[in-house]
């Protein structure tokens, strides 16, 4: 069995060893069986002479089963065991079993342990097994098999027949006609049809039985009462019972033969048909689709919120996953289909197929990069636009924070500048507030740079689009304006000091160093506690680090910062003491400074405080971090190996597509083994992609670990899958080819060694002169035009280049026989018979309806000199099937 007939015998097989057990149950259907099953074995076992009476007992100890399969397979199987245990039973059977599994059947559930134990299901199951393998799969109607072909068998016998119509293998033969149909088709003699009634079933069916066994030597399967008193008789027993007529009737008269090859070249006509119709559609619904995906990834539209990007980014994930997917699989399938096509009506002598505007293969490829060029510059928008937001969302952040700080710290000085207290104050006291302005003047001018920061920041938000950007903008201007009224105010306020600056005598100068060393004390305090709760953003291990050592630095500075506070409150007990020493009458209070000692120990002991919280905050950070390091690492280790693997395959599949040995069918498994090698690698694939998504959803938007990017990855596998589908297709298409022309393997390996060594750049392709060259190396002697014309065979689009699919094509026209068009022709011949034309009632009498009148519409009438009405002659048959060939 070849490998086409292997494969044929697994795909049918494998729907009938997951038969229905659960029917078995039925006593009526297990009754046929037994009865069928039991009459088809006696029918081989007495050529051995012998037979059995009860299947599940007579089969136990295996030596009838070996008997059985040696008849009906003709070869020998391995010396049974003869002794009377079970374990000699056993080994017998599964001789048996080994046998049947030898023959490319697969057995499911069925074990030599069951048959010796005389299980009546799986008994019943292993000889319909057999049956199956040995009487039926071998049918073969009009490139149909097994249950198909006997099917059809059965209907292109009984479709002459009124009231027969057969559409299965139960109800169908319920009546009897379909049996009483079949034996009167081929032998008419033997059963009056005329006389048979419909509603008689009982009588059709003895009838049909008792001439079959009489006459016709197919032994008597089935009793006509359990048909007609079952619902739904058992198929597998009608099914037996048939495939003995068919086998009994297998010798078909020369014009049924010559009717079933026209009809083969007719339906190979009508099946390129449909090829183009189908690929007409998926052609304009894979176009459709890009058309309607494109301008979604084109769109720019930016959103306001990091919520709302992230749902974009989640529905360009789905695209990817679930939507992508099947049209990368839709467009390798188009590409095969329209490969197969062109490569079937090469083998046919039809034209070639040209799609309609638009919807050439080149077209497609062309909307599918323009497709890719757009998601490529979409998912880069996305990610620009998810920096920007999260850029925004820190200022805005910050934006807030100073200002708060800012308004806090202006709240309520207004109306301080505004005060007229020097104007009934004592010299001292006039002397006190100028000092103080000079303080509070110092303390202004720090403050200018938290200003200009403010500012500054809400220059970046405008600049970035901030969506809140108005109410940053009145906010910020409402600060500057106050600041500005700051500064008038404050110049106001020193010009009337300044005026009355004669009348100060005295001032306490430890007030005034405590003033002084206090502000920018208190300042400095301010900053670090503003420092210490900012925000911050890193994105990689080293900005960390340098906030980490940023900070570190900063805490070094706290024992000189303590020294300086110590001396502060040592300056403000040196006053209390002159105080109590000298029975002062002060006020109580600093008339410089309104920073008290409790507020500068109460915003020192805040700065503690915020210390550790800052190491805390950076820890989680660099652990943070260190998480994002270990995941870029991860998604680099697998990239590195994955990138490369793929890179590998690409680099194998096309030395294999180059370097094949073998037989075509052996190329052909080699290749689908490493296809099914490379989809088992599709789980690391998908791995990487897990990795990629846990990398954007943390955010990390470089990796130096690697050069692949997922992009990279899925492109290259995308690209891989198609090149070995696509290898794939060829190799399928150079078995059509040597099939249809008869090339043997030998010449095919000729072939294939002259195309190699004249393929001297190794890339599968032969430019002119390699192919001219090829030519003359096998004999051909040929001027300039004889060679344009074979480059325009071989080369149809004018590439320059010939394929090895083009130079088979064209050796097998010049080196393969004509058998396929000369049985054909011999077929219509047969029909003709002395004749040189058929009539229009003798096609459609020997061929389907469809066929006869697909073929009848596409010949012209015969004009022959005795010319007869409604005939076609030949050579009108002959153009209507090959065009203006050789024939």
């Amino acid at each position: 069995m070849d490998h086409y007939d292997s494969q044929q015998t697994n795909d049918y097989m494998q729907p009938e060893d997951d038969w229905d057990r659960d029917l078995l149950l039925d006593p009526a259907w297990e009754k046929q069986q037994r009865k069928t099953f039991t009459a088809w074995c006696n029918s081989h076992l007495r050529k051995a002479g012998t037979q059995i009476e009860n299947i599940e007992e007579d089969f136990r100890d295996g030596l009838k089963l070996m008997l059985l399969l040696e008849v009906i397979s003709g070869e020998r199987l391995a010396k049974p065991e003869r002794g009377k245990m079970r374990v000699h039973k056993i080994s017998n059977v599964n001789k048996a079993l080994d046998f049947i599994a030898s023959k490319g059947v697969k057995l499911v559930s069925i074990g030599a342990e069951e048959i010796v134990d005389g299980n009546v299901k799986m008994t019943l199951g292993m000889i319909w097994t057999i049956i199956l393998r040995f009487a039926i799969q071998d049918i073969s109607v009009e490139e149909t098999s097994a249950k198909e072909g006997l099917l059809l068998w059965c209907q292109r016998k009984t479709a002459p027949y009124k009231n027969v119509n057969i559409q299965n293998f139960h109800i169908s033969w319920k009546d009897g006609l379909g049996f009483c149909a079949l034996i009167h088709r081929h032998r008419p003699e033997l059963i009056d049809y005329g006389k048979l009634r419909k509603d008689d079933p009982l009588t059709n069916l003895n009838t049909a039985f008792d001439v079959a066994e009489k006459y016709l030597d197919i032994p008597k399967m089935l009793d006509a009462e359990d048909i007609v008193g079952t619902a739904r008789p058992d198929e597998k027993a009608i099914m037996t019972y048939v495939s003995s007529f068919y086998h009994a009737f297998s010798g078909a008269q020369k014009a049924e033969t010559a009717a079933n090859r026209i009809c083969k070249v007719l339906a190979v006509n009508q099946e390129n048909e449909q090829l183009m119709e189908d690929y007409e559609k998926l052609a304009s619904d894979l176009l459709e689709w890009i058309r309607r995906t494109i301008p979604w990834l084109e769109n720019r539209a930016p959103e306001n919120t990091m919520q709302a990007m992230q749902q974009k980014l989640e529905d360009f994930r789905d695209y990817r996953r679930l939507h992508k997917p099947p049209k990368v699989q839709e467009k390798c399938q188009l590409e095969i289909n329209f490969n197969t096509l062109q490569t079937k009506l090469r083998l046919s002598n039809r034209p070639a197929f040209m799609p309609s505007e638009g919807k050439m293969v080149s077209d497609i490829n062309n909307a599918w990069a323009g497709l890719e060029q757009a998601e490529k510059g979409y998912e880069e928008w996305l990610l620009n636009e998810i920096r920007r937001l999260e850029r925004l969302d820190h200022l805005a952040e910050k934006f807030r924070q100073k200002a708060s700080i800012h308004e806090s710290w202006t709240d309520g000085k207004e109306a301080m500048l505004q005060q007229k207290d020097y104007e009934t104050a004592t010299l001292s006291e006039i002397k006190a507030l100028l000092k103080k302005h000079e303080a509070f003047e110092s303390d202004l001018a720090a403050h200018q740079d938290r200003v200009e920061q403010i500012a500054a920041i809400a220059q970046e938000l405008n600049e970035l689009d901030y969506y809140d950007s108005p109410s940053v903008n009145a906010r910020c201007q409402k600060i500057c304006d106050q600041w500005d009224n700051l500064g008038a105010l404050t110049q106001k306020r020193r010009e009337a000091l300044e005026r009355t600056e004669k009348l100060l005598e005295t001032i306490d100068q430890l007030y005034l160093e405590y003033a002084k060393r206090a502000a920018p004390f208190n300042n400095w305090m301010e900053g670090a506690m503003e420092d210490l709760q900012d925000t911050f953003i890193v994105h990689t291990i080293e900005e960390i680090q340098g906030l980490t050592t940023a900070h570190e630095q900063f805490k070094a500075t706290l024992p000189d910062a303590d020294k300086e506070r110590q001396a502060i409150l040592g300056i403000h007990n040196e006053v209390s003491k002159i105080v109590q020493t000298y029975h002062v009458n002060m006020a109580g209070t600093n008339p410089y400074t309104t920073i008290t000692p409790q507020e500068i120990n109460g915003k020192w002991d805040h700065v503690r405080q915020l210390v550790p919280r800052r190491d805390q905050a950076l820890m989680e950070e660099h652990a943070r971090q260190q998480q994002n390091e270990r995941l870029r690492k991860q998604f680099g280790a697998q990239a590195n190996v994955i990138g490369p693997w793929i890179q590998t395959k690409m680099e194998e599949i096309g030395r294999i597509s180059i370097e094949m040995h073998g037989t075509l069918e052996d190329q052909l498994n080699h290749l689908r083994q490493y296809e099914k090698s490379i989809v088992n690698y599709k789980p690391k694939i998908d791995q990487l992609e897990g990795d990629h998504q846990q990398i954007q959803e943390a955010l990390i938007f470089d990796n130096k670990h690697t050069n692949y990017t997922m992009e990279h990855i899925r492109v290259g596998w995308e690209q891989l899958l198609t090149t070995i589908a696509r290898t794939i297709n060829e190799v399928e298409n150079q078995i059509l080819t040597r099939d249809a022309k008869g090339i043997s393997q030998e010449q095919m390996n000729e072939f294939r060694a002259s195309f190699n060594h004249f393929d001297r750049k190794k890339t599968g392709m032969m430019d002119s002169e390699d192919f001219r060259a090829c030519l003359i190396s096998m004999g051909y002697n040929m001027g300039e035009a004889e060679f344009a014309r074979i480059m325009s065979i071989v080369d149809p689009n004018r590439l320059g280049v010939v394929t090895f699919q083009a130079f088979i094509d064209f050796m097998s026209r010049e080196t393969a026989d004509t058998d396929t068009a000369d049985q054909v022709m011999a077929s219509f011949k047969i029909l003709a018979g002395d004749k040189n034309y058929i009539t229009v009632d003798e096609l459609r009498r020997e061929l389907p309806p469809d066929q006869a009148e697909y073929c009848i519409a596409r010949m012209a009438p015969y004009h022959g000199p005795d010319a007869v009405p409604g005939a076609l002659d030949y050579m009108s048959f002959s153009t209507a099937l090959y065009g203006e060939s050789d024939l």
